[in-house]
């Protein structure tokens, strides 16, 4: 069992966790992650490590709650406990002396591309962050990056606060002015990320995303992340995360992330309607095999 020191939302669905887990916290690196399980007949859950305090044995998480699990995840609060935490797992971020790196995160993106941003900094690379979201509500970590940069900019669609675009518009935009670019990290949703590998491709800047496909062990065995990846298959969880942006084939990836869509709808909508009927037989399977199931 992992217990949950702290938990508290930053944006609306967007909840923080530092969980108690010694020997991950000791061996994690940024870039990798863990795999969750909430109850033992539940779905393993792959999510980024956002930062880990070896001396005293915790590791943060950032959860967006989009489907079920993720959903139950953040119902639960300080004092519980998570019964399955895996990791560290996947390839760490290769951190070492580029130059100038640009750090792009999108939405709940920025919680994976933060550790490394920091990393980038303590091993003597100038940081330019770009941090994007819908609105300002759904803006995350910006005091964080802030810290950890030379430069921040935040970008929202709807222009409520900081610089109305898209994070490949500013991206651009320092490109124009002359800026010098040694690497560009990239995380996000897939069409962000997309964009971003399109706007720097022939420009021939190195740019990295971390991708977050279907993922069931964490080991390879499974073969549910597999990844096109400069036209031979990968698979995310132990060839990756991380991956050339250049070589990523966006069209699988969509394709293979959209294949239970329907699935995880019909599943989140039985899971709201049990939570709004405590009495049902369901709502009540489902607390006993999660206590903090509950409203």
């Amino acid at each position: 069992m992992f217990r949950i020191l702290q938990a508290q939302f930053l944006a609306p669905d967007v909840k923080r966790f530092t969980i108690e887990a010694p020997r991950i916290a000791k061996a994690r690196l940024p870039g990798q992650f863990i795999i969750v399980r909430v109850h033992d007949r539940g779905e393993r859950v792959p999510l980024t490590i956002a930062a880990a305090d070896p001396a005293k044995g915790t590791i943060d998480i950032i959860v967006q709650g989009i489907g079920k699990t993720t959903r139950l995840l953040n119902s639960m609060e300080a004092g519980a406990q998570i019964p399955d935490v895996v990791g560290p797992l996947g390839k760490p971020s290769e951190i070492r002396q580029f130059g100038t790196v640009v750090v792009i995160g999108g939405g709940v993106g920025t919680a994976i591309a933060y550790p490394t941003a920091v990393a980038m900094k303590q091993a003597g690379n100038r940081v330019v962050s770009i941090l994007g979201a819908r609105t300002k509500a759904l803006l995350i970590l910006e005091q964080e990056l802030a810290q950890t940069s030379d430069q921040l900019f935040v970008m929202t669609d709807d222009g409520g606060y900081g610089e109305k675009g898209l994070v490949t518009d500013k991206l651009r935009q320092l490109v124009a002015e002359g800026r010098s670019i040694d690497l560009v990290l990239a995380i996000g949703p897939i069409p962000m990320m997309k964009a971003v590998a399109e706007a720097t491709r022939p420009l021939k800047i190195p740019t990295v995303v971390s991708l977050n496909p279907i993922m069931v062990d964490g080991t390879g065995m499974c073969g549910g992340c597999r990844v096109l990846v400069d036209g031979k298959s990968q698979f995310a969880c132990v060839d990756g995360p991380e991956f050339d942006a250049h070589q990523v084939d966006f069209a699988v990836l969509t394709q293979r992330n959209a294949m239970y869509r329907q699935v995880e709808k019909e599943e989140l909508e039985e899971f709201e309607a049990m939570r709004k009927k405590p009495g049902s037989p369901d709502f009540c399977r489902l607390g006993m095999q999660n206590p903090q199931a509950g409203p």
